[in-house]
């Protein structure tokens, strides 16, 4: 089987799904599955913004969806051409197959935590990609429950992949004899509830003084404070020596379709502090 693999994601700076469609195509050609991967280079980091780099950006995703991508699955003659969110090539006709993955419905359980357009846009375009796509690739059996009680998809089409630990055995440390820093793994996105966790962390520093550790936010973030440092983009070794020192991972998202970065920490020995939430 010959399989065209979007790796876009890829490009915008780390996130749960780079690391995903990372692994995910060493995975697939390990399984016997020849990969061919296409990314679209023209987009801007990071995927938000306002005024003329969102417009560009909306253009050239579009663009590189309906028009680049079906050039590069009909020049490789692929048999299948696999989305790493619920979006397909309209123009696109079978075969190829397209296959979209879904990692969680964030936009119809905290509808306060997207952004209003994006939200309107996803719930319209990405519940119409899972419905017509071949087959739809759940994280989790939590949100396959959810695609198909929510979106209408039936269960015939609905595969649960369930994620891996995310970083390399090669690449991971030991635990460090004394921990330096209680860590915090992603963006700030609304869903992942980082005022919560900044409002913890002041109550945290007040009760402990001079014995309070340092909370270092790793990954985009404009938070700043007394006792935080931000690590923006930190690499694979990076994050492997983050874990390591940690004291404990806090992860506070209102809603997860799986939680990446739940299962780095367990599989690094590190403690995990968790909103209690469907995916985690």
């Amino acid at each position: 089987m010959r399989v065209l693999l979007d790796t876009s994601l890829t490009l915008r700076g780390p996130s749960g799904t780079g690391v995903y469609l990372t692994h995910l195509a060493p995975a697939l050609e390990a399984a016997g599955v020849e990969v061919v991967e296409a990314a679209n280079g023209a987009r801007r980091a990071p995927e938000g913004g306002s005024g003329l780099r969102a417009a560009v950006n909306l253009a050239t995703d579009a663009y590189w969806m309906q028009r680049e991508l079906p050039r590069r699955a009909r020049e490789e003659q692929v048999d299948v051409v696999h989305h790493p969110q619920p979006t397909l090539s309209r123009g696109l006709a079978a075969p190829p197959a397209q296959v979209v993955t879904v990692h969680d419905l964030t936009m119809v359980h905290e509808p306060g935590a997207v952004d209003p357009r994006r939200r309107r846009y996803a719930l319209l375009a990405h519940r119409a990609a899972a419905r017509r796509a071949h087959a739809v690739i759940a994280v989790s059996q939590a949100t396959a429950d959810d695609v198909h009680a929510r979106w209408g998809v039936p269960v015939s089409r609905i595969v649960v992949a369930r994620h891996g630990p995310g970083q390399e055995p090669e690449i991971r440390r030991p635990r460090a004899p004394a921990a330096t820093h209680l860590l915090y793994v992603g963006d700030d996105e609304p869903r992942k509830n980082l005022g919560l966790l900044l409002a913890g962390y002041a109550l945290y520093r007040a009760a402990a003084g001079d014995a309070a550790l340092p909370l270092v936010l790793a990954g985009r973030t404009e938070a700043r404070g007394q006792g935080i440092r931000v690590v923006a983009r930190p690499d694979a070794e990076q994050l492997a020596a983050l874990y390591a020192h940690a004291a404990l991972l806090v992860h506070p998202s209102l809603h997860e379709g799986f939680g990446l970065v739940a299962l780095e920490a367990l599989s690094s020995g590190v403690p995990l502090l968790a909103a209690r939430t469907a995916g985690v």
